[in-house]
């Protein structure tokens, strides 16, 4: 039997034949795990949210699923970055501000694209302020061009970024870097000895119309939240992350936003709720703007 994967979870779209749902979900053995699904057009659009083990479907194959019950279900699409894409084109369509909690990097990929369609169909240029620890520039990491590694190369596919915080990267990722668009977490540090915050007017100043905000959690000093994937030491501070985006809404269109790589830990609760709060403050600085 044909078996999935996929780092941070995985989107399906199935013709089901006389298929019951029941038949695949069983089949797949994600019983226990995290997933949704809904019928659009004639198929079966199936998200897990967990990590699954097997044989990779590499996106946009058509290919026949074998069940446990020896009949078949054709896939054909698997690509979690689909998923968060339509999400967030709904969202838009219905002009809500779209939000993105990971979880893993990677559903940022989706988001930015459907936000910069949007953007494009609007007359209006788009770009993206990451907010993190890590440049995530590679044009490809562990197979995959839509590896958490690379949500940074896929965004600038659709207009400028702008890179805060950055304080870990891969030799290969140097050169690709636009260092007039690159706010280093070490000069970051040195502009808050001086209580001097030009750093954000010069991140804004990169950004064009429309902007997607992208914050991973490890762009925060662990000190601040422990509880994420890959800690960097070095970080921003809760106020700091405030003031950004309330300059961020007073000069740029926020068009959406992500809050990702929470990694909760077990009576460790300050990151849980620094993210919740985090949330709601990038909402009230949008509404309030």
């Amino acid at each position: 039997m044909a078996r999935i994967t996929g780092i941070g979870g995985v989107f399906l779209k199935m013709k089901l034949g006389d298929q019951s749902p029941a038949e695949v979900i069983k089949s797949l053995e994600i019983e226990d795990m995290g997933f949704e699904y809904e019928f659009r057009e004639g198929l079966m659009h199936l998200l897990i949210y967990s990590d699954t083990r097997g044989a990779r479907i590499p996106a946009g194959n058509t290919l026949l699923f074998r069940l446990a019950t020896g009949s078949e279900v054709e896939i054909v699409h698997a690509e979690a970055s689909d998923y968060f894409g339509s999400m967030v084109n709904l969202k838009v369509e219905r002009g809500a501000l779209p939000i993105v909690l990971g979880g893993e990097h990677s559903v940022t990929i989706g988001a930015v694209e459907a936000a910069a369609t949007a953007s494009d169909a609007a007359g209006r240029s788009f770009s993206v302020l990451q907010v993190d620890a890590h440049a995530d520039t590679r044009e490809s990491y562990h197979g995959s061009r839509y590896n958490h590694a690379c949500v940074m190369a896929r965004a600038r596919e659709h207009g400028p970024i702008v890179q805060v915080g950055i304080r870990a990267i891969d030799a290969s990722e140097r050169p690709g870097l636009d260092e007039d668009r690159v706010i280093w977490a070490h000069e970051i540090a040195a502009a808050r000895a001086r209580a001097d915050t030009g750093w954000m007017d010069r991140a804004i100043d990169g950004l064009v119309d429309d902007v997607w905000l992208t914050i991973d959690l490890d762009a925060f000093d662990p000190s601040f939240v422990p509880a994420t994937g890959t800690p960097e030491p070095g970080g921003l501070d809760w106020y700091e992350v405030n003031a950004l985006v309330r300059r961020l809404v007073a000069r740029r269109r926020l068009v959406g936003f992500d809050v990702v790589e929470l990694l909760p830990q077990p009576g460790q609760h300050a990151s849980d709720f620094l993210a919740a709060r985090l949330v709601y403050r990038v909402l009230a600085e949008a509404w309030a703007g």
